[in-house]
């Protein structure tokens, strides 16, 4: 039983290791054949998680060998668009100038009520208030409404908005991060002058504080223990 869960543990931080190698993405914005490699790595990872007499080689040796070709693919496709193409595929027009292309939609295998779910996904409820919609290559939807028909923006009312900054959280639970006080620009001293202000003379006071996108510093207590009885 220990032998099994010393495998078991090797594996799953070798398979993270391999996830991690391939990219920073969500399930649901994965290539086809990113998605391939995944499913294949975790099928190599459970063969030898489920009994002791499956050499652990059987498991390790394919998802290196996977997670190597994944990477070697990824860089192909930065460097050849003819590859990428070929790989992942090329976005669709599925609204152009306001009008549903059919071709497009029958070569998807997309029927009306599919595209309907996707633009309500978007905010879209009215098909008649897109101007283009592009299906993606990793299967999600962009759209662009009619000019008439998109949100406000900012610009619209103020010609010279002032740029909104980073927000970023200072202390939390009562920890201070060095690394985000300094990229700031701010020191302890600052730090201190804000507490007093809150009423507080220590940052383990605090759950968490830190400054919004108008660089306004902000802060909030941290509860007091529960009673019991």
């Amino acid at each position: 039983m220990a032998l099994l869960c010393i495998r078991t543990m090797l594996l799953y931080f070798l398979t993270l290791i391999a996830l991690k190698a391939m990219g920073k993405r969500q399930l649901g914005q994965l290539q086809p054949f990113e998605l391939v490699v995944v499913l294949v790595i975790s099928e190599m990872a459970s063969l030898a998680m489920q009994s002791n007499t499956t050499p652990i080689a059987y498991s390790i040796v394919p998802i290196v060998t996977l997670t190597l070709l994944q990477i070697l693919l990824a860089l192909l496709n930065l460097k050849s668009e003819k590859l990428r193409d070929l790989i992942c595929g090329k976005p669709a027009m599925l609204i152009e100038r306001g009008r549903l292309r059919e071709r497009e939609l029958a070569r998807l295998r997309l029927n009306l009520n599919d595209m309907q779910e996707l633009c309500r996904a978007q905010g879209y409820f009215d098909l008649s208030a897109i101007e283009y919609a592009i299906m993606e290559t990793n299967g999600s939807l962009s759209i662009l409404p009619r000019t008439e028909k998109r949100p406000l923006q900012v610009s619209d009312i103020l010609a010279d908005a002032p740029q909104e900054q980073l927000s970023q959280l200072i202390i939390l639970d009562g920890h201070v991060n060095q690394h985000a006080l300094h990229a700031l620009g701010r020191n302890q001293a600052w730090l201190n002058a804000q507490l007093k202000q809150y009423g507080c003379n220590s940052p383990a006071q605090l759950f968490l504080a830190g400054l919004d996108d108008s660089g306004n510093f902000f802060a909030q207590k941290k509860q007091p223990p529960r009673k019991e009885g």
